[in-house]
């Protein structure tokens, strides 16, 4: 490593946690505001947008599993936790025995209906509030301009 290149790598570190700090402090506030007004985690409401967004309101399990960030079986377990709810099944595929779809449900559509606008509005809460931390308010601002 140059010279030139360890203050870009500081920075590079700095603006990262900045980043982590500011994601885990997002991701709390949504959590805890869907399970505690919906019960519904994190997890499950971004699995049940990405149902929602779908063609059918179905997706491939392995599909799923990397639109939101889980692995495999995690995302099993997700949405083995929808299904109970009454939110999702899942579905075999028609044209491949070995797929397994997710198929969101019209009780799954509502909840996250009923949900949506309350994320948004904590997810602009939360921004707010981090904007006005020192440490975090870089990276809101940073986040701001790019969008």
């Amino acid at each position: 490593m140059t010279i030139n290149q360890q203050p870009r790598a500081a920075s590079d570190q700095a603006m990262w946690e900045a980043v982590l700090g500011l994601h885990t402090f997002v991701e709390r506030q949504l959590a805890h505001t869907l399970q505690r007004r919906y019960g519904v985690g994190l997890s499950e409401y971004r699995a049940l947008e990405v149902l929602i967004q779908a063609d059918k309101g179905e997706c491939r399990m392995q599909e799923l599993a990397d639109r939101i960030g889980l692995g495999q079986s995690s995302v099993t377990r997700l949405v083995g936790r929808l299904d109970s709810a009454g939110y999702a099944y899942k579905d075999s595929c028609a044209d491949d025995k070995r797929g397994v779809f997710a198929v969101i449900t019209e009780e799954g559509r509502k909840r996250y209906q009923e949900a949506r606008a309350a994320y948004a509005d904590v997810l602009s809460s939360a921004l707010n509030t981090a904007s006005a931390d020192d440490q975090l308010s870089r990276a809101v601002q940073a986040l701001r301009s790019a969008a």
